[in-house]
């Protein structure tokens, strides 16, 4: 990070900063010009903001030299990750296909997406015999040989999606600012899938990815699932231009989910294609 130290920023006031840079565990590289100071922050700069040391008398501004992401980043590790489950691998040159659970017959699809918000009885909430149909669903996918990818909608359903032996657990879109969730599917050592919101930049996203990585659990995917449309008829759209960055910037697999998104305009083959030609490494349909 480099801080730039205001016309009139004096010894104490350099000083202060400097003093607040190590105790972060970083340290300083200091050039003195005509005009201003500028500190160079080395080290892992992730653990401050930039408004921390903009806040410190004399300082003018303080820029970021690398972005909120690391681990996750093509900087660190230049190959696609491949995950692979019950056989199956996501991601690198090959696109996978996962089939949407829509009745309470299995699809034939080797790989499945189930979300039980749109069936007929939630297994995250009483009567018990709903969690024990999930579970059974799941066995019987498990004995075909199929894969099972799990949506949760909330911390507390987290524990029965993993008692029910999910392959994969799919965080929706409105978890992504769920700190507590994110570290405890950080905790984990199973696939994730990090959906992005309809209203949140790619930024945002791979922060939050970022956040899991940094906790341990490297079996990380990224999921977009729709961005907001400014056509009536069709409220959400493919957030083509969202999967094109990531996958220049990451070297996650990247879940493209059309299930809900077919208009009158487009449908679900057209979408289907679109995700593939933006890059997605697994299309859920």
């Amino acid at each position: 990070m480099i801080i730039v130290m205001q016309r009139q920023a004096t010894a104490a006031q350099i000083n202060n900063v400097i003093t607040f840079i190590r105790q972060r565990g970083l340290h300083e590289h200091i050039s003195h010009g005509e005009e201003r100071t500028i500190i160079g922050a080395v080290g892992d700069e992730r653990v401050f903001e930039p408004r921390e040391l903009e806040a410190l008398a004399g300082v003018e501004k303080a820029l970021r030299i690398l972005q909120d992401w690391r681990i996750i980043s093509r900087e660190t590790q230049q190959q696609d990750t491949i995950i692979t489950v019950r056989g199956q691998q996501f991601g690198g040159q090959q696109c996978q296909l996962v089939a949407t659970m829509t009745s309470s017959q299995l699809p034939e699809s080797i790989n499945i997406f189930i979300d039980p918000f749109y069936q007929s009885a939630s297994p995250y909430t009483p009567p018990l015999q709903n969690s024990i149909n999930m579970q059974q669903q799941i066995k019987q996918a498990h004995q075909a040989n199929q894969s099972v990818w799990l949506r949760i909608r909330d911390v507390r359903q987290l524990e029965p999606a993993l008692q029910a032996e999910a392959d994969v657990i799919y965080l929706g879109g409105e978890l992504m600012p769920n700190r507590t969730l994110l570290n405890e599917v950080g905790c984990l050592n199973i696939p994730v899938v990090l959906c992005k919101d309809k209203h949140h930049q790619v930024d945002d996203w791979l922060i939050a990815a970022e956040h899991i990585a940094l906790k341990g659990n490297h079996h990380l995917m990224l999921g977009e699932a729709g961005t907001l449309s400014l056509e009536r008829n069709a409220p959400y759209r493919l957030d083509v231009e969202a999967i094109v960055k990531a996958r220049q910037i990451t070297h996650l697999p990247i879940v493209a989910n059309i299930s809900h998104l077919a208009h009158a305009y487009m449908n679900s083959a057209t979408l289907m294609q679109l995700a593939q030609a933006a890059g997605a490494h697994i299309v859920i349909y």
